[in-house]
């Protein structure tokens, strides 16, 4: 995949299998993954087998999330970006709009730069109808993030017997 987005801050680039430590210092961290399910990798090759999934996607549905890249210092800061969802909502596929940072750059607007970068990247140069996104009821800074960017909370689910909040946005550009 040959795409790079950028924001005044970040690059937004394909995943490679050399940022697998930046993955597991990412993923490792039981606090990154307080609403994902608190099930944090622990050894690296767990952190291959996500990026070969990334690359996989890559290859058969032409996006994946892309490393989020710091400007300034050339840092992994986490990923961000479009996936082809198919396992979230038993009930159908979507477009979902994701993302993770590492812990030492939270709150630092990073997520929500690049979340509105894959937003723009997939209204305007995929020209897909509709983008979602899902975030645990009691994720906060996810939630506050999601509607910053101008996603639509339209409903609540249950996923592995946790209440989610479920968002959408329409491309304004059709």
């Amino acid at each position: 995949m040959n795409i790079k987005l950028e924001t005044e801050r970040l690059t937004l680039r394909p995943v490679t299998k050399y940022d697998a430590q930046d993955f597991f210092e990412l993923d490792s961290n039981p606090e990154v993954h307080k609403f994902l399910g608190n099930n944090p990798v622990k050894t690296i090759k767990e952190s291959q087998v996500m990026i070969t999934s990334i690359l996989e996607q890559y290859k058969t549905n032409g996006l994946g999330r892309l490393a989020i890249i710091d400007k300034a210092t050339n840092a992994f800061l986490g990923w961000s970006g479009l996936k082809y969802e198919e396992n979230l909502r038993k009930e159908f596929n979507y477009y979902d709009l994701g993302y993770r940072l590492k812990k030492q750059h939270w709150r630092k607007g990073y997520a929500t730069e690049a979340a509105l970068a894959s937003i723009d990247y997939g209204f305007k140069d995929l020209n897909l109808k509709e983008i979602y996104a899902a975030a645990d009821i009691n994720h906060i800074a996810s939630n506050t993030i999601l509607k910053k960017v101008g996603m639509c909370h339209s409903e609540t689910f249950e996923y592995e017997d946790k209440l989610c909040n479920w968002y959408k946005m329409k491309n304004p550009y059709l």
